[in-house]
Order: structure tokens, then C-alpha cells, then sequence
């Protein structure tokens, strides 16, 4: 890795301890790093962010692995020590163009001018012995132990398998555990107002980026090999904006039509508030809302970089009911906050966070803010209900709860979109009418 290898392992250690010892959220925290060290070559900076998320996609397997080459179990290790072996196990596993004895050495490096000098022959012994014999470990039989075999396969805890068990086969959940450790093209939308599909896949190419077109959706496509999307003239001129081709689905289906009134009620960062505008051709409004000022001012740096002109936005807590937009909406939105178990893909910390107990609270969340926010759809509106999660309890046992104590609104349609391999996450969508009368 160049002359600065040991900063930038140095950088992925500070990355991991970030996430797993300050319990900081993962993309943010890589996010924030990578444009710090905008200087770096972009190389150095591919490594960083490829060997970060490696390693905390494969989390459960590499802990599975170093367990059976260390006499000191993981969790009892040193936060520094734990988080060297598991990004060097990766780089073993994954990361054919750099030698092993290279990733020791530095592993060995990186101990010592952290201060442990004394685990030095320790970090040294466990990597070579696992580098030794890493096409011969013993992993657990899937004959024997399907639901052990997916868990450290595809590091997912062992206790969501058993959760989605309830839901689905065992054949269709390992079609998304292996969805979520697939890398993905970025997924971007066409900014309608600023340009079209064709010139910005022409302006995209002549850049050097590799433009795959969306076969299904209008307006969509994917861009792979750019270095930093910072560095894209198209980008910084909002003539598209990244999001996932499931969560373009929300406004598809809200369908907002020219001059309405859009509520979006939990809109950080904005995608969705920014793609109901450009459905309306830059008519009508569009109020942003979320809860702190922080989140606002995420969604406002958004509609700046798009230029979209029928954006506003205010900062206000869904769950209380404000007076003044009673029955004033054409559409509402409510992409709800979710155990985001869509979203394993892109943000891989969260399986090793959220709990059962976690996703029974924010179902009840979700219908704490659905009670209030029904209150604004006109009479023939709609609420559109959204979730980027794999859950029925916060979604179809949710809409179930809705459709029973809110008579006057029926469903329209429901949809809960699985995470498929190289395409998209795992969405839920419900479109719920108010009747006229």
C-alpha cells in the first residue's frame, strides 16, 4: 500500500474502534474519514473503506476463526488487539493482492505503536497460524446445523435467522444474507429538473465512470469506478442524487401529482422529499420535516446541491400532532424510523446492535407517529407508509393495526421488497387512501 501503509492501517484501526468499541454508526463514521483523507491516494483510500466494511460484514465469521487459533476468546481481548486481528483476518481472506507475510508484519507493526509491545508474539503467532491454515478451517456442518452454518457463513447473528425463520424459508433468507454481503453498484436517480437520463450518462462516461443502465426504473441508474462522488462536476451540480432503487419506489407509488401539498414527516437526508418534487415538475410544495436541526439542515444542504425550488423544510417531532395542517395534505409521507434490517448491505454495524426488544419499541413508535400523521391526509388522500426493514411487525402487522383503529383510510397495495443480489435493499411500502366522505 505505498509509502503510508501504516497510516492507512492506522486509519482503518481508529475507523474500527470508532464502530465497535464507541458504538459509533459505521457509514458515518467511514463517510467522515474517507473526506478527511481526501488526500490520500485513491488507492489508499479504496483500501480503507473496502477493509472497514470487510471486515464488519464478516464480523461473526473472522471471530468464529480467530477462536479457533487463540487461546484468549475475542470478547476478552484488549479493544486495540481485537480490532488489528479481525481487519487482518480479513485482509488474509479477502485481499489476494497483498502478500500475507505483509499483513502480519504490519499487524505486528501497528501493536507495538499502539503501546502493546508485550502482545506483539501474540498478534504475530494467531495470523500466521491462521494464514497457515486458512483453506482448511473447520466451519460448522450444514447438515448438522443449518441455522449456525448461515450464521457464521454470512455473520449474521444467530437469533435474526431465527427471527426471519417465522417469516420465510431458510432457502429465501440465505438469498438475502448473501444479498447483504454482495457489493452493490451505487444506485442513482436522474434529477429531472437539471437534466436528462441520456445527457448525464453522457457527461457521467465522459468523466471516466462506468454507467450500467436501471432496467426497471424510469429514471434510475448504476455508476461504479469514481473515486469520490465530491469529485463528480455532475454530482456537485445536483443533476443526480444516490439513493436505492427500493426507496425510489416510495414516491413511484405516491405518484404526487402537479401543484399538490406533500407532508414528508421524517425526511432526513431529503431523497425522497427532493424525488416527489421533481415528480411535480417543480410545482406545488413539498415540506421536509424531521426532528432535530442537524437532520434539517442535512436535507436543506440536499435541496441546495439540486436546486429544487418547491422544497421547504421545518424542524418538528412526528409525534405531535400540529393543528394547523389538519386535513391540509394531499400526500403524506411517513418513511418511518425502523430496525433498518433492509439495510444490513450498507450498513453492516446494525445487526450487531439492534435486539429483539429494539424492533418490538420502534413498531410501537411507528404507530405512535401513524396515529398522529393520519390526521393531515385531505379527505381522497393518501399515506404512503414506509420502512427500510424486514420485519411483518413493523410492517404488514402494522398496517394490519392501522386498517383496524383507522376505518376511514383503506389499503391501497403493499409491497415488502426483499434485498436482491447486486440490485437493491430490503423496503417496505404501504398506500393507504382516506376516503372522501
Amino acid at each position: 500500500m505505498g509509502s503510508s501503509t501504516e497510516n492507512v492501517r492506522e486509519i482503518i484501526l481508529e475507523i474500527l474502534l470508532a464502530v465497535t468499541r464507541d458504538k459509533m454508526y459505521s457509514h458515518i463514521v467511514i463517510r467522515s474519514t474517507l473526506e478527511k483523507y481526501q488526500y490520500l491516494e485513491q488507492q489508499e483510500r479504496k483500501f480503507i473503506k473496502r477493509v472497514c466494511e470487510g471486515t464488519l460484514e464478516h464480523m461473526i465469521w473472522i471471530d468464529y476463526v480467530i477462536g479457533q487459533f487463540s487461546k484468549v476468546k475475542v470478547n476478552k481481548m484488549k479493544p486495540v488487539i481485537r480490532c488489528i486481528l479481525r481487519s487482518s483476518v480479513y485482509e488474509l481472506k479477502y485481499m489476494d493482492a497483498v502478500p500475507a507475510s505483509a499483513t502480519c508484519n504490519e499487524a505486528v507493526k501497528l501493536a507495538q505503536k499502539k503501546g502493546f509491545h508485550n502482545l506483539k508474539g501474540f498478534v504475530n503467532g494467531v495470523l500466521r497460524n491462521i494464514s497457515r491454515n486458512l483453506n482448511s478451517l473447520s466451519l460448522p456442518k450444514r447438515e448438522e446445523n443449518p441455522l449456525e452454518y448461515l450464521s457464521v457463513v454470512y455473520s449474521m447473528p444467530l437469533w435474526l435467522i431465527k427471527f426471519w425463520q417465522k417469516s420465510y424459508d431458510l432457502e429465501q433468507i440465505e438469498k438475502f444474507l448473501e444479498a447483504f454481503l454482495t457489493e452493490m453498484p451505487v444506485s442513482v436517480r436522474v434529477n429531472s429538473l437539471r437534466t436528462t437520463k441520456e445527457e448525464l450518462k453522457k457527461e457521467l462516461e465522459a468523466e471516466g465512470i462506468h454507467v450500467m443502465d436501471d432496467e426497471s426504473l424510469p429514471n434510475a441508474f448504476f455508476i461504479e469506478n469514481y473515486d469520490f462522488l465530491g469529485r463528480i462536476p455532475a454530482f456537485r451540480e445536483g443533476k443526480f442524487y444516490v439513493q436505492d432503487r427500493s426507496s425510489m419506489e416510495a414516491a413511484l407509488w405516491a405518484a404526487p401529482k402537479r401543484e399538490s401539498y406533500v407532508l414528508d414527516v421524517c425526511a432526513a437526508p431529503g431523497g425522497k422529499s427532493i424525488h416527489m418534487a421533481e415528480l411535480m415538475e417543480g410545482t406545488g410544495v413539498v415540506e421536509a420535516r424531521d426532528l432535530t436541526e442537524r437532520k434539517v439542515a442535512l436535507i436543506q444542504e440536499n435541496i441546495r446541491r439540486c436546486r429544487i425550488p418547491n422544497v421547504r423544510t421545518a424542524a418538528a417531532d412526528a409525534r405531535i400532532l400540529d393543528e394547523n395542517h389538519i386535513e391540509k395534505a394531499d400526500i403524506v409521507l411517513a418513511d418511518l424510523p425502523c430496525s433498518g434490517l433492509g439495510v444490513l448491505g450498507k450498513k453492516a454495524d446494525i445487526k450487531y446492535r439492534i435486539t429483539e426488544a429494539d424492533c418490538q419499541e420502534l413498531a410501537a413508535l411507528q404507530r405512535e407517529i401513524l396515529h398522529v400523521v393520519r390526521q393531515y391526509v385531505k379527505p381522497g388522500g393518501i399515506l404512503l407508509y414506509s420502512t427500510c426493514t424486514i420485519n411483518p411487525g413493523e410492517n404488514e402487522e402494522n398496517t394490519a393495526w392501522f386498517l383496524k383503529e383507522h376505518p376511514e383510510f383503506h389499503l391501497e397495495r403493499q409491497q415488502q421488497l426483499l434485498p436482491e443480489k447486486g440490485k437493491n435493499d430490503g423496503f417496505f411500502l404501504a398506500k393507504f387512501v382516506k376516503c372522501k366522505s
